[in-house]
């Protein structure tokens, strides 16, 4: 059973087709109560960094999550902004984040673009995977193809987080991983058979 965390900023239908499509269970969880119980979680997001933090706040919910993440090891997959929301921060608002990953967020440096590249970066794009025995990734294409919308991206400060890269004017974090978390900043719900196959290999994981 996968917890879908709801916390109004979130493409939830499209996630819990996609896992019935794949036969596994899913549930949604808007309270505290509702993730007790909970053996592997994602968190999705689209939108602000400020409003979603809030939200998770209002809900009750960061104590809950950083609980079942640190102490009981429970797998967690953040999807855009919710894997924004793992690290400490974002430029985009104030708002502190979960902290579960030592990562940063920034805005794409448009002095490093082309004057053709537009921000938001929206459409599909290639990953390259740096950890080709990860968990996330097995039985995956070489370079997988995800579709992504977002203006800001992962600075992870450890380089062993750093689980894919992708090309926006200059290359950037698409994917990490530590331990039990996994973050992506692209949306494998919108992602066709990548996508599929993504929350297929994150529906397996122990």
């Amino acid at each position: 059973m996968i917890t879908i965390i709801d916390y109004k900023a979130g493409n939830i239908l499209s996630i819990r087709n996609m896992l019935k499509k794949l036969g596994v269970a899913s549930e949604i969880a808007e309270t505290q109560k509702q993730l007790g119980a909970a053996k592997k979680l994602i968190l999705p997001g689209v939108g602000h960094f400020d409003h979603g933090m809030k939200h998770l706040r209002d809900a009750g919910m960061v104590d809950v999550i950083r609980d079942k993440v640190i102490e009981e090891k429970i797998p967690i997959l953040g999807i855009c902004l919710g894997a924004q929301l793992l690290g400490k921060g974002s430029e985009e608002g104030i708002e502190p984040g979960l902290s579960l990953v030592d990562m940063d967020v920034v805005k794409f440096d448009t002095n490093k673009l082309d004057q053709h590249l537009k921000i938001p970066h929206m459409g599909w794009s290639n990953l390259t995977i740096k950890k080709v025995e990860n968990p996330l990734f097995i039985d995956s294409q070489a370079e997988p193809r995800f579709y992504f919308v977002h203006s800001y991206h992962f600075k992870m400060n450890k380089k062993e987080d750093v689980l894919s890269t992708s090309y926006h004017g200059y290359f950037f974090t698409s994917a990490f991983h530590k331990d039990n978390i996994y973050g992506v900043q692209f949306h494998p719900e919108k992602s066709h058979k990548y996508g599929m196959k993504l929350l297929e290999n994150f529906a397996k994981l122990n």
